[in-house]
Formats: C-alpha cells, structure tokens, sequence
C-alpha cells in the first residue's frame, strides 16, 4: 500500500470514530471513555490541536474543540454531558493523571 492510501484510510476511520462518537453514541459520557479507554473526546481534539502545531498552524484548545465537537464545546457539554458522581470522578482523576498528566 502507498503511504497516501494509507493516509486516506487512516482519515477515514478517523472521520467514522469522530461520527461514531458525536453521532451514534453521544449518550456515551467523555468521563466514562476516559476512565474506560484513557482518552475521550476531548483528547481527541487535543491531539488534533497538536496535529495542527506539528505542521505551523496555531490553534487554540476551544478552537480545536470546536472543530472536532462541530459545535462550541460549552454547546455539546449542554445539551449531552452529565454530571458524574464522586467514585466516576475519583476515578477520572487517576485516569487522567495516567494518560494525560498535566496537558489538560
């Protein structure tokens, strides 16, 4: 496989994870990815938002949040984030520690 088919593919699923993800389960809640998988998809937007760095372009964590949400992040958290309880919290804390660090 060349590397631009290979880039493509890779794109691709990168665009079915972001739908899957913002589309078929936005019921599925950032806290519990993180604490599930170690990312959510705020990670997301971060690693585009780094992406974009590696390459010269300047883009802002709510910049980059907003291109990968499609809407402003304060938007997506109203109408489909809920509040955790102290033990899903307490284990986002660890989570986020372990894969994250202090990039938040």
């Amino acid at each position: 496989m060349d590397d631009q088919t290979r880039i493509e593919l890779e794109a691709a699923a990168f665009r079915r994870l972001r739908r899957h993800l913002m589309e078929d389960r936005p019921d599925v809640q950032n806290i519990d990815l993180m604490n599930l998988a170690g990312f959510c998809r705020n990670c997301l937007s971060r690693w585009y938002q780094e992406a974009a760095a590696e390459r010269g372009i300047e883009m802002g964590k709510e910049e980059a949040r907003e291109v990968f949400y499609g809407m402003p992040y304060a938007d997506w958290k109203a109408r489909n984030q809920t509040e955790a309880n102290a033990e899903t919290q307490a284990a986002f804390e660890k989570s986020f520690a372990a894969n994250v660090g202090d990039k938040g």
